[in-house]
């Protein structure tokens, strides 16, 4: 077949399975073997697309993403969270949008800890958004910082789709879970800056109430009991990585027997609690399990029909500024989100992406911290954005979608001034994993 045959039969052929309403992985397994007996020959090319499914789950670097799923998992229904946010919002004290402020400071420490955007929008939604309506916030300063941080969890690690896109891309895990870290940092000064300057134009829409003095004795002594514990995990998790004493991997493990021991320490470690991370770490990581097999099937399949050669070759020659095409990648990237979720894009692109990066002479650390970014954005893009579903359904009853995006676009706005700021000093990403 010729080379754009092939490639409109996989990604039209894919479309069409989604269309129909089958579930991703299962459309990626349909069109694989749909492809490879089509392309690789009959009956045989099936057989190495069989073969290339137990490769691809047989790797090293894939076996972070359920341990750090189920640390996730233990936090989210062990209740630490809780009394977590009553200690930052102690030490935020009279800011402007101060409640606003401890969901974007929790939401960022829990991304630390969880690596699941959709636990920490579900968490902050189910624990702020009653005290936050209580004290007469408005729904720009409660869907929008909640929707907002709930998305920081993709960059900052231990960020669960950063290791499958990393493993998808064969690049580091360790490198990209670290690139994460400073990126989304300054997210979260650009989302806090952007609250309080809101709230000081417009004062009503987070009305200020009397706190009353709390000891600066109390202070440290709830930040000892409850935060330290915490930043004792996020440093037994990365600070491993990060000064080579142990790969990604080891360190997810080490991540959850500390987090096991912390939820003792506090006595919230029972066989109830055992069982719900269990099953939901088991659930999330067959998904993603069956999601990265097809995926480097379906990439395997592109390359032997030449297509990855051919895309290549038009890249090469083509007379445009790399950071022209750059754009192009990521507004097609940014498209796709309105329509598709985050797992299935990055199965689309970057099969196709990484070796036109190549060519253009792009650090594929870098990228796939844009990537990533990229998706984040599609995550509270409307109209499929499923973090908007995720905040619909711990918001208030009668809370219209409407709300939710405006509240939801000023982070937007956000994220894209971080992506251009990223593109114009790559440094503040390449820093962390020049350093390990």
């Amino acid at each position: 077949m010729e080379t754009w045959s092939v490639l409109l039969l996989l990604i039209g052929g894919l479309l069409i399975f989604l269309s129909m309403g089958f579930p991703i992985a299962f459309s990626f397994f349909l069109i694989n073997i749909i492809g490879a007996y089509v392309v690789m020959g009959g009956i045989n090319g099936v057989n190495l697309a069989v073969q290339q499914i137990y490769s691809s789950l047989v790797s090293f670097s894939i076996a972070p993403v359920p341990l750090f799923l189920f640390m996730g998992e233990l936090l989210l229904h062990s209740g630490l969270a809780k009394n977590t946010l009553n200690v930052i919002d102690k030490w935020i004290g009279r800011l402007p949008g101060r409640l606003s402020l401890s969901v974007i400071t929790g939401g960022t420490l829990f991304s630390t800890l969880s690596g699941s955007t959709i636990a920490n929008t579900a968490m902050l939604g189910e624990i702020m958004v009653p005290e936050m309506k209580l004290r007469g916030y408005k729904d720009p300063m409660i869907l929008g910082p909640i929707t907002g941080v709930g998305g920081l969890a993709m960059l900052i690690p231990p960020s669960s789709l950063a290791i499958v896109y990393a493993s998808l891309a064969q690049i580091s895990v360790g490198k990209v879970l670290m690139a994460g870290a400073l990126p989304g940092l300054v997210l979260a000064i650009l989302y806090c800056t952007y609250v309080i300057g809101r709230c000081r134009i417009w004062p009503e829409i987070a009305p200020v109430y009397d706190i009353g003095h709390i000891p600066l004795s109390e202070k440290i002594g709830d930040f000892i009991k409850y935060l330290l514990p915490l930043c004792l995990i996020f440093v037994l998790v990365l600070g491993v990585i990060f000064l080579g004493v142990a790969t990604p991997t080891e360190a997810s493990a080490t991540g959850v027997v500390g987090t096991i021991l912390l939820t003792m320490f506090y006595g919230k470690f029972n066989l109830s609690l055992l069982k719900k991370s269990l099953a939901g770490t088991l659930h999330v990581t067959v998904m993603v399990f069956m999601i990265i097999a097809a995926s480097k099937t379906y990439s395997a399949i592109l390359a032997y029909s030449g297509i990855t050669t051919h895309l290549v070759g038009i890249v090469s020659n083509i007379e445009m500024n790399r950071y022209i095409v750059l754009i192009i990648m990521m507004l097609i990237v940014l498209l796709l989100g309105t329509f598709m979720e985050q797992v299935s894009m990055m199965m689309i692109t970057i099969p196709i992406y990484m070796p036109v990066i190549a060519v253009l002479g792009f650090d594929p650390i870098w990228f796939a911290i844009l990537m990533l970014l990229n998706l984040e954005m599609a995550m509270s893009t409307p109209p499929f954005g499923i973090l908007l579903f995720v905040m619909k359904g711990v918001a208030p009853e009668g809370t219209k979608m409407n709300s939710i995006i405006a509240a939801a676009l000023p982070f937007l706005i956000c994220d894209l001034i971080l992506m251009i700021i990223l593109i114009v000093f790559p440094k503040i990403v390449t820093l962390v994993p020049s350093l390990m």
